[in-house]
């Protein structure tokens, strides 16, 4: 990679597979849900880690509001713009354009009017290339989801625990510890398959929420912390990769990828300061002399 250069998406190192032919689409992950088949997603934020994840398998990438946190340092979920979210969503589509791509509808950009919800959820689908909008739903959304599933947005509802919400409650909230807390998430699930959402994403809830919630709808259900029942699964890409100071109990990583990269920085910090670095094998030379008069 040159910074300011052209070949960001060089084929030259041969260790990464291409992309599947055919594209992940709804209909792809409807069949994997009827036929028990888990998929995976993670949360994606640019082309060049779009492009290797797809290269692993994974089938679906999740653009998430989670970007305030782990690309622009800010402390709560609500502090990201839409207009960021629409760009990291582009971008990630040029790096996977066969994966399914979930966009994910920021604060105040679908909470204080319908008309507007609906603009901002067609423009994941225009300007980000999204295949579905997430929204965080709770019972006084089922108007909203049906005006925006009538406009021909695929939706996906996510219930149970809700980042937007944290500053309102102060804390997260682990959802269905009740009887009567999993039977209200299991109306809900209902209610917002009968408006049409294509999806129901579940966060941070007790294992009995994803089971009921399962066993009730026909249509695919992805978890985040919510008990393996689910169909598919997403967590945090940099919660998986050991990149974040603190990870869920739920997202524990697979690697220790901060200390191996605090690890390689501090190899080229060295390498820099020997005054070894392109010391004799500097790539650019000068034009042999013209012997022409």
């Amino acid at each position: 990679m040159i910074l300011g250069g052209i070949h960001c998406f060089s084929t030259k190192n041969t260790s990464m597979k291409q992309s599947p032919a055919e594209r992940t689409t709804l209909a792809t992950l409807r069949r994997m849900a009827r036929q028990g088949d888990k998929f995976a997603m993670l949360t994606c934020y640019d082309a060049t880690t779009a492009k290797w994840l797809v290269s692993g398998g994974v089938q679906c990438l999740l653009v998430g509001d989670t970007a305030a946190q782990m690309i622009l340092g800010y402390e709560h979920t609500n502090q990201v713009s839409i207009d960021f979210m629409l760009t990291i969503t582009a971008a990630v589509r040029r790096g996977a354009p066969n994966c399914f791509i979930m966009g994910d509808m920021p604060f105040m950009s679908y909470q204080a009017d319908d008309a507007e919800a609906i603009r901002n959820a067609g423009r994941f689908m225009t300007q980000g290339g999204a295949d579905a909008v997430k929204i965080e739903v709770g019972p006084d959304y089922v108007d909203l989801i049906r005006k925006l599933v009538r406009a021909d947005v695929p939706i996906v509802a996510h219930i149970g625990g809700r980042p937007q919400r944290f500053q309102q409650v102060g804390m997260p909230i682990v959802a269905g510890r009740t009887e009567t807390q999993v039977s209200d998430l299991v109306d809900l699930a209902l209610k917002m398959q009968d408006q049409g959402v294509s999806m129901i994403l579940i966060e941070q809830s007790t294992a009995e929420v994803s089971d009921q919630i399962v066993q009730s709808v026909s249509i695919p259900v992805i978890g985040c912390g919510a008990g393996p029942a689910c169909h598919g699964h997403v967590i945090v890409l940099h919660d998986l990769l050991g990149l974040t100071q603190w990870q869920p109990s739920f997202a524990q990583p697979i690697t220790e990828g901060g200390t191996w990269l605090a690890d390689k920085a501090a190899q080229w910090v060295k390498l820099v300061g020997s005054g070894d670095y392109l010391h004799e094998d500097h790539p650019y030379k000068m034009n042999a002399p013209s012997n022409k008069i």
